[in-house]
């Protein structure tokens, strides 16, 4: 479905650009690093452009800022940076740190990001340097070994001072003690006419690595054709296999056109009541199928929008209908979970039916519906009867991209303004509030588009095929930290946090925040009150000029300290 709901994103992008073209200045006195090594990894390319994330890794004695070196090989040019500040003398780069990220542990992290051009090629660097050591992943002295043993001492009693930590009251504090709903995942939808993802694309898609999605859910489409379904099996195998508790969710268009009171695929028309039984085999025999090809489909919907009737693929129901197939028949379908209704606007006259019948009720596990007009209908919030009887409702489709307005070429651009507004206005605020409302899943459209997650290549809209977008990085920052069967938690907020949107899930023995901060300022040295002691703290950001990028992070017993960006995505998660 391509409907768009009408809604115009307005407010403007913080920007953190820090590059110039100075002359590379020597790196600081007294900082010698003892051993790094470094992460660089091109993030997305385009005709003439790219970004890059940087990742230095500091294996020797900790430092209290830094200068990391290098040349380009083929002329590139760095025209924007974030969380440094970057010159650039030819091929020699110098990046130093900023005021919130020179400090970096024995064997901690930290990283940075920027844009660049290039012309003929866009090979990546292949020698580093900090603070003058060469980063080859070991360590160096920085002085010549002793001659002869050093005396020994007594240790000291007391432990050496230590950077100052967070203290004082907290800005966001997470109560585990009031728990909501159990996440199922977050996830988009392969191609439903034609078309897959190839192995490396779906490896994007729902890998947990550097430069992959994290999803959780992939939606496909069930033809009414069975010598279509192979089409899919390679890219949900693949998505079985490599992510980790992918679950597929398999949604209908219509039936074969003979079943119908139109007798076409098209234009809705009704199943006739003489075919109820032969749907039910139907869907039966595509999970049996995908099932002996070594996918499990997890969730098998009974109709996509029942509500719609388009000129393509489309098949209309009543809510009545659909209880008393669901009761009458639903069981035909085994060896996967049924799914009412998936609605247009998730319009509770196509469920309630169902969920009001004890044995249609106990014949279906969840609930679904559509995004398109659901906020102006007042339905963006917790589906009572559904949560009164234990039945996980899932957002399962939502498409829209107004950014481009007549159909201009930003798309490639990660750290294009309009793309990043609507990013972060529109999608990423309704993933928050529909975790708030207590919905446990949360499926975007096509996952491989020009507007999606990973590019589709058209040229008219300048993404490279199978290459992560800005709106990707931004959906990975639920759906690669917040993970199957995580559940949602209370938090409170003080007045220096108002600004900040946030949740808070416990899972895997971690507490994981995602933070969106939609204001032009930002919030920094947010204290987070954790429910206790914090071992390890990782903070990712995702904002126009940066993705999916490591902050600094500081700890103090239960207590931590990040500095949210103004414009930003953050995903905190803190390990016990």
């Amino acid at each position: 479905m391509g409907k768009l709901r009408s809604k115009v994103a307005l407010a403007s992008a913080g920007t953190v650009l820090l590059a110039s073209a100075a002359v590379a200045a020597a790196v600081p006195a007294g900082a010698a690093a003892a051993g790094c090594s470094v992460n660089y990894a091109v993030s997305s390319q385009w005709p003439g452009g790219f970004g890059a994330n940087v990742t230095i890794t500091n294996l020797g004695d900790p430092v209290t800022d830094w200068a990391l070196t290098w040349s380009f090989g083929a002329g590139q040019t760095i025209t924007q940076a974030w969380n440094t500040t970057l010159t650039q003398s030819g091929p020699a780069v110098t990046a130093r740190n900023v005021s919130y990220n020179g400090a970096i542990p024995t064997n901690g992290t930290t990283s940075f990001g920027f844009n660049g051009s290039w012309t003929s090629s866009n090979p990546a660097p292949t020698s580093f340097a900090m603070n003058g050591v060469a980063c080859t992943g070991s360590t160096t002295p920085t002085t010549a070994p002793p001659t002869t043993a050093p005396p020994t001492t007594a240790p000291p009693t007391t432990a050496p001072p230590t950077s100052p930590p967070p203290t004082g009251p907290a800005d966001i504090t997470v109560n585990t003690g009031t728990r909501y709903q159990t996440v199922d995942g977050f996830g988009a939808a392969t191609h439903i006419w034609g078309g897959t993802w190839s192995t490396a694309e779906t490896q994007t898609m729902v890998g947990l690595g550097p430069n992959q999605l994290g999803l959780s859910i992939i939606r496909t489409g069930i033809s009414p054709e069975s010598g279509e379904w192979p089409t899919q099996v390679n890219s949900l195998r693949t998505a079985k296999s490599y992510g980790s508790n992918v679950k597929i969710l398999a949604s209908p268009w219509t039936a074969p056109a003979a079943w119908k009171t139109n007798n076409s695929r098209n234009n809705g028309g009704k199943l006739r009541t003489d075919y109820y039984d032969d749907y039910g085999n139907h869907l039966n025999s595509y999970v049996q199928y995908m099932r002996n090809q070594g996918i499990t489909i997890d969730v098998t919907s009974v109709q996509n929008e029942p509500d719609w009737h388009p000129d393509y693929d489309s098949m209309d129901w009543t809510g009545t209908e659909l209880r008393n197939w669901v009761r009458d028949h639903g069981t035909r379908v085994q060896n996967t979970r049924l799914m009412v209704a998936e609605a247009v606007n998730m319009n509770y006259s196509y469920t309630d039916p169902t969920l009001n019948d004890a044995t249609a009720r106990n014949n279906i596990g969840y609930i679904g519906g559509h995004l398109y007009g659901l906020e102006a209908s007042g339905r963006l919030g917790p589906y009572n009867l559904a949560n009164q009887h234990g039945k996980p409702v899932w957002m399962t489709e939502w498409n829209l991209h107004e950014a481009d307005g007549s159909g201009s070429n930003i798309w490639g651009n990660p750290s294009n303004q309009t793309v990043w507004n609507e990013t972060l206005d529109d999608i990423m605020r309704t993933v928050h509030r529909s975790m708030e409302a207590s919905w446990s899943a949360y499926i975007w459209w096509y996952g491989k588009r020009y507007y999606s997650f990973i590019g589709d290549g058209e040229a008219a809209f300048g993404t490279t095929a199978g290459a992560p977008l800005k709106r990707g990085y931004a959906f990975s920052q639920y759906a690669k930290y917040v993970r199957p069967g995580y559940q949602r938690v209370a938090l409170t907020k003080s007045s220096k946090a108002s600004p900040l949107e946030v949740t808070a899930y416990t899972g895997g023995g971690k507490t994981t925040l995602v933070i969106l901060n939609r204001s032009n300022s930002a919030v920094n040295n947010a204290i987070i009150q954790a429910p206790q002691n914090v071992t390890r703290a990782e903070h990712y950001l995702t904002s126009q000029n940066a993705n999916a990028a490591s902050q600094s992070v500081s700890v103090n017993g239960s207590q931590v300290s990040v500095n949210v960006g103004a414009r930003s995505i953050s995903t905190v998660v803190l390990t016990p």
